[in-house]
């Protein structure tokens, strides 16, 4: 077993924000300090095994406890198949209206919609599928895309994003694939790094179909990564949940201020509770960064962009 580690890691991305002055630079490290201290205890709290990883997407300051440690991912490795069908789109334009018909011999329970469909008739565009797998969870859609696109190229391109730790290896509903280990996995750090990817558009797509990806993992969702933020503030994201296991990959549009987070969990509890919380912290603190000055004190996000703009600190 490994010994549990907790990081806090600041600057790890080129920073996008001014130079602090020595005294501006410490106040700012209270404050992440403790948001720092919040998610850590959180995770400690917690009865069964929690990560979790937060990335400001405008300074690359990150705060990390035990994001290295696998945990399996549930319905959120459906991200990666996302990302995999839009990538295979660009060299075969008619991929995503491509129709694949529902048949008996595809339908999948668990959760989702399509798998209790009454038209057996039924075909759908892969887009279409992917619209449903991200919005519903739907397990027939996914397995139907990972048909399609197979399990070596999806984690191929994730680990070309950096995520070598995020494999697929088994379709929806088979536990006893899950009993022999054929677990799908990633770490708090791997879906950080992915998600990071998705709101840079650093992707092997053009910025059309990545911004299509973003659209469709900000189709709204509830839950509990969704509660502790107003509606107004758009949140690209997937969650995922099987006994024992909760887990969430998103991207939170606050703005002057975006931010990634992660949080996964096993050994059972209230996985969904670890989310809420940790994402309550995070959106505190960044929800008090938007608009900042490097005094701390806020302006109208309008009059920061102009004199950012304009080059003058005036």
């Amino acid at each position: 077993m490994r010994i549990a580690r907790t990081a806090f890691l600041l600057g790890a991305l080129l920073p996008f924000t001014p130079a602090l002055s020595g005294q501006e630079a410490e106040q700012l490290g209270l404050i992440q300090e403790h948001l720092h201290s919040e998610l850590s205890s959180i995770a400690e709290r917690y009865e069964g095994v929690a990560g979790i990883h937060v990335l400001d997407l405008s300074s690359g300051d990150r705060f990390a406890v035990r994001d290295d440690f696998i945990f399996p991912q549930a319905s959120a490795i459906k991200i990666p198949i996302l990302l995999e069908l839009f990538r295979r789109a660009e060299s075969d334009p008619g991929l995503l209206s491509k129709r694949i018909e529902m048949t008996e011999e595809v339908r999948t329970g668990g959760s989702g919609v399509l798998g209790v469909l009454t038209d057996g008739g039924s075909a759908l565009s892969l887009e279409d599928y992917a619209i449903y797998m991200i919005l519903h969870s739907d397990n027939t859609a996914t397995n139907i895309l990972i048909d399609e696109l197979g399990m070596g190229p999806i984690n191929a391109l994730s680990a070309s994003l950096g995520a070598p730790n995020t494999l697929l290896q088994r379709k929806m509903i088979q536990p006893e694939e899950s009993a022999r280990g054929n677990e799908n996995l990633s770490t708090p750090r791997d879906a950080a790094e992915i998600m990071k990817r998705i709101a840079n558009c650093e992707l092997p797509m053009s910025e059309i179909a990545c911004a299509r990806v973003i659209e469709i993992l900000s189709i709204p969702k509830g839950g509990p990564i969704r509660r502790p933020v107003p509606n107004a503030i758009p949140i690209a994201f997937k969650p995922g949940g099987i006994t024992g296991v909760a887990t969430v990959w998103a991207i939170v549009d606050v703005p002057d201020r975006p931010y990634v987070i992660t949080v996964m969990s096993n050994y059972g509890g209230d996985g969904g509770a670890v989310i809420e919380a940790a994402q309550k912290a995070a959106y505190s603190y960044f929800s008090r960064l938007s608009g900042i000055t490097e005094y701390g004190t806020r302006v109208p996000l309008n009059v920061k962009k102009r004199i950012r703009e304009s080059g003058s600190g005036q």
